[in-house]
This record gives structure tokens, C-alpha cells and sequence, in this order.
């Protein structure tokens, strides 16, 4: 029995313009089977992560100069 999928993320490069999106959400529901295309904004829980996810790249980075 194969698994069966209910819903797709997109996830985008970068935070981007609601004007600008709306070719990309216009695209996405030209696509067979998507009923809906729901976009949600950035707002300062997105930013945290953000920042903690570019701290710990910079953390291991430095780890490993750091080793040699």
C-alpha cells in the first residue's frame, strides 16, 4: 500500500511582496488537483527562526576552522 499525500509546502527563497506572489499562488492553483493556495505572512516568530537557523550554520562553520 502506498502513502497518500493531503497537502504540499512551498516553501520560498525569500520573503517576498504580496503583489509579487500572486503570479507564483495564480501558477500554483493552475495546478491539477491543488483546491486551495493559502499564503501566510512573515512576522517576528518567522524572523526568530530565521536567525537562530543562520546562528547555528554560523556556529558549525566556525567549529570547523576552529578544529583545524
Amino acid at each position: 500500500m502506498t502513502d497518500r499525500y493531503y497537502a504540499l509546502t512551498v516553501a520560498l527563497e525569500r520573503d517576498i511582496r504580496k503583489d509579487d506572489a500572486k503570479h507564483i499562488i495564480d501558477a500554483i492553483r493552475m495546478i491539477k488537483g491543488v483546491i486551495k493556495v493559502t499564503p501566510h505572512v512573515a512576522d517576528g516568530v518567522t524572523l526568530m527562526a530565521e536567525s537562530r537557523a543562520k546562528r547555528q550554520l554560523e556556529d558549525k562553520i566556525l567549529k570547523v576552522f576552529k578544529e583545524e
